[in-house]
């Protein structure tokens, strides 16, 4: 198979290992920066284009692509992966996917109509809801998070209501779509991260925040360590997938006293800390997966939403 990752950096672990995974299989791989592509968009020649050096470009064609599209070119990124999906080429993830799962509110909400357990959640707009706001997630101490951050960037701790008030008053002035959540305690900062690929989840780990932080994503200096899943807590990770309409995702999970807790859908999850931590080729499960599952063609939108 002739194989394309959407990637801004080849270096990266996650797009090396993929190319290592789909080469050692046998494949064709060629990684392409979304940035540098343009497209043709006309009903009967849907082409997608390369810039490459100096004035060089190329018209681009793949069996299968990989989208490692980063959240600061969400939209180009999608825009040139729904071309691809236009001219018919298989995704892994596809464009409608990735959109919904970025936009934190619109996740939890297909989360929410589908009946995946999630931590009490909140949004409004009026700055005169700030007290109902707070008391609808428990009160503080509560999480306040921006509908589009990563990687625990926009994610903060209000711990008292008076800071609950100037955050939420806060990103009112500026502007910002939030969220305002409850804070769930027992976690103790640590969160579970299932990597979903199909029906399955292929890997798991546990990560835990640093000492003074509550935040447990590894980029801010959290640990991760294999965590054994209940069968529970699998299906929920596959089900939170299935919603999102994604075939490969890192979903997140918190363990609270009612049970397991979807707090994100992550689109383009990171490969570094869960095979390090789980010592699982996630990388191969992925390409293994792509083998089987483009036979069928090109897949069609699935979820709602």
């Amino acid at each position: 198979m002739k194989i394309g990752i959407l990637s801004r950096n080849r270096k990266l672990y996650s797009t090396r290992r993929l190319v290592e995974a789909a080469t050692s299989r046998g494949h064709e791989v060629r990684v392409i920066d979304a940035l540098k592509c343009f497209m043709n968009i006309t009903a009967n020649d849907p082409n997608v284009y390369y810039q490459g050096k100096e004035s060089y470009v190329e018209e681009l064609s793949f069996d299968a692509i990989i989208p490692r599209i980063g959240a600061s070119i969400t939209s180009y990124g999608c825009a040139v992966l729904r071309q691809f999906e236009v001219a018919n080429t298989y995704s892994i993830n596809e464009s409608i996917a990735i959109t919904r799962s970025r936009d934190k509110l619109r996740a939890h909400q297909l989360l929410a109509r589908k009946g995946i357990g999630q931590p009490v959640t909140s949004y409004a707009h009026s700055a005169r809801a700030t007290a109902p706001l707070i008391e609808s997630v428990g009160g503080a101490p509560l999480i306040v998070k921006l509908t589009q951050s990563t990687q625990g960037n926009g994610v903060l701790l209000a711990e008292t209501q008076k800071a609950a008030e100037a955050l939420i008053n806060a990103f009112r002035g500026i502007g910002s779509d939030f969220l305002v959540q409850e804070f769930i305690k027992e976690a103790g900062g640590s969160d579970i991260r299932c990597f979903v690929v199909g029906e399955k989840v292929v890997a798991a780990m546990q990560r835990k925040a640093a000492k003074g932080e509550y935040r447990s994503n590894l980029h801010r200096g959290g640990s991760a360590e294999m965590v054994k899943l209940s069968a529970t807590e699998r299906r929920l990770a596959v089900s939170a997938s299935r919603v999102m309409g994604l075939d490969m995702a890192g979903v997140d999970i918190l363990r609270s006293a009612h049970g397991p807790l979807v707090i994100e859908v992550n689109s383009s999850p990171g490969l570094e800390g869960i095979e390090n931590a789980s010592d699982i080729d996630v990388a191969g499960k992925i390409i293994e997966y792509i083998e089987i599952d483009a036979k069928r063609g090109p897949n069609k939108p699935k979820g709602k939403g």
